[in-house]
Formats: C-alpha cells, sequence, structure tokens
C-alpha cells in the first residue's frame, strides 16, 4: 500500500520521502487531499556502454578520407 503525504509534507521531507522510495516503497502526493503524483522507485540500472565492441570486426579503408574523383562526384550530382 502506498503512502498518502500532502505537498508541504513533500516538500518538507523530501529527502527523507526519496530514501523511502529507493528502498521500494510508493509515496502518493496529495493537494487538498486529491491525489496528484507517485513516487516509485526506478527499476533496472542503466548498463555501462562498452567501448571497443566492433573492434577488429570493422575494417575503414585507409583512403577513406580522400577526396572523390571527378566522376563520382558527378554520379551523386547527377551530372
Amino acid at each position: 500500500m502506498a503512502n498518502i503525504i500532502n505537498i508541504h509534507e513533500a516538500k518538507t521531507h523530501l529527502s527523507r520521502i526519496i530514501d523511502e522510495v529507493a528502498a521500494g516503497s510508493e509515496v502518493i502526493i496529495a493537494k487538498a487531499g486529491k491525489p496528484m503524483a507517485r513516487l516509485t522507485p526506478l527499476t533496472g540500472v542503466p548498463r555501462a556502454k562498452k567501448l571497443g565492441l566492433l573492434k577488429g570486426k570493422i575494417k575503414v579503408s585507409d583512403d577513406f578520407n580522400a577526396p572523390l574523383s571527378e566522376d563520382v562526384i558527378a554520379d551523386f550530382e547527377g551530372r
């Protein structure tokens, strides 16, 4: 069951409320007795990016950045 607290209490005790939510609790914030927001713990932790995953699997030619020949440029430009 979720704890229901008013917005003033939420502002006053935000740090404590965040700790409760992080521990698995659910908190509903109400304004004038009407539920307005639900705080729930985040599920799952973002995975760290693994750099170099495709190392050795992709080959970039030595002339990759070399200027294009005039006939190739003409083909791209529709001439």
